[in-house]
């Protein structure tokens, strides 16, 4: 089992720059692929990115691709992403997931360990 903790939320202007840590818990969090996900208000949970096990691949959503970077630290037990030009539209609750499924995948369904989320605001 994985326990999840993001941080790094906060507001920022458009065009700034933030980054989320994901921190999880449980010798096994190597093993699993990890996803960020985000979920603006009426809106349905969305795939943003994904790391293999290793973070040498790693697959972006079309809409942060060129601006979002994944990056995980097995020895920490870390993931980040590093979100840069940020946009009003990328407003959202973003969540880091877990998924023992060795392929990089991007449904909500498919990803079993969840943290609780951190809120990110960019203003215009």
């Amino acid at each position: 089992q994985v326990q999840l903790v993001e941080s790094g939320g906060g507001l920022v202007q458009a065009g700034g720059s933030l980054r989320l840590s994901c921190a999880g818990s449980g010798r096994a969090f190597s093993m699993y692929s990890m996803g960020w996900f985000r979920q603006a208000p009426g809106k349905e949970r969305e795939f943003v990115a994904a790391t293999n096990w290793s973070g040498g691949r790693s697959y972006y959503a079309d809409s942060v691709k060129g601006r979002f970077t994944i990056s995980r630290d097995n020895a920490k037990n870390t993931v980040d992403l590093q979100m840069n030009s940020l946009k009003p539209e990328d407003t959202a609750v973003y969540y880091c997931a877990a998924d023992p499924f060795p392929l990089l995948r991007t449904g909500v369904s498919e990803y079993t360990y969840w943290g609780q989320g951190t809120q990110v605001t960019v203003s215009s």
